[in-house]
């Protein structure tokens, strides 16, 4: 699996737990929710995505958007 792949399973992951958190639990799960939005999109905007340095040092396979 690619390094593209695997963070947009994690990203996608990270938005369905805490949504599942903020109706179950408490809606300050929302905050995890907004973060993780923020970082995809501050991820597009400057390709500069931490977990995907993280899975590159792991040695992960690169993908088209990191690499």
């Amino acid at each position: 699996m690619s390094i593209d792949r695997i963070v947009l399973a994690v990203t996608g992951s990270l938005i369905l737990l805490s949504l599942t958190l903020a109706v179950f639990v408490s809606p300050n799960w929302l905050i995890l929710t907004g973060f993780t939005g923020m970082n995809m999109l501050q991820a597009a905007i400057t390709g500069f995505c931490p977990l995907a340095i993280m899975l590159k040092k792991f040695g992960a396979a690169p993908g088209a958007a990191f690499s």
